[in-house]
């Protein structure tokens, strides 16, 4: 299968509000339509996580943060770039997305990915993807796709092809807060 056809074949899972297994910029990520709160709710229960821990959203553009939160594009840049590691940023003000991805204060959790899979797969899709390790909560992340549990591999609706011979160890993103008074807060660095 081609990575075309391996993405185009994610996205149509997507749409019909299922679940995937897909390849990210840090680990192996299970993911769904960030705006569609059935979906949402169901990758917590895949992971067996509670409601209560946010996850984080995956978006191909830098206009999308502008688009899902109240920072200015600009600003989100400037905190993505800062780092040579994928950064995930904390934003205020989250709007269009599942509630259930927002914490208590009303912020969201955004990574700007620039990895070629998820990239692709979240411009074809037109939205932001929910982007959580895939593994149950309180196990190691998946760093590569042999690691990822067979619970975890049937509970998903599809899982890409994209990447499961590359053996590369990823971390986890870099986790900063934008705080209401414009500071930062590094939550995991």
């Amino acid at each position: 299968m081609t990575l075309v056809q391996d993405i185009n074949e994610a996205v149509a899972v997507l749409k019909r509000g299922g679940v995937i297994l897909y390849p990210t910029d840090t680990v192996w990520g299970i993911g769904c339509d960030a705006t569609n709160s059935r979906a949402v709710r169901r990758v917590f229960e895949i992971k067996r996580r509670a409601d209560s821990k946010a996850l984080i959203t995956l978006v191909a553009d830098i206009a999308d943060i502008g688009r899902f939160t109240s920072v200015d594009p600009q600003t989100a840049l400037k905190l993505t770039e800062e780092t040579g590691r994928p950064t995930t940023v904390v934003y205020p003000g989250a709007r269009g997305l599942a509630p259930e991805l927002l914490a208590e204060d009303g912020s969201v959790g955004i990574r700007l990915t620039r990895e070629e899979v998820s990239a692709n797969l979240c411009r074809e899709f037109g939205r932001p993807l929910v982007s959580t390790s895939a593994n149950i909560s309180g196990e190691p992340p998946a760093a590569v796709f042999s690691e990822i549990s067979q619970e975890i591999l049937d509970a998903v609706d599809y899982v890409m092809e994209a990447r499961r011979d590359d053996c590369s160890r990823s971390l986890p993103s870099r986790i900063v807060k934008v705080n209401p008074d414009g500071e930062i807060t590094v939550i995991r660095p």
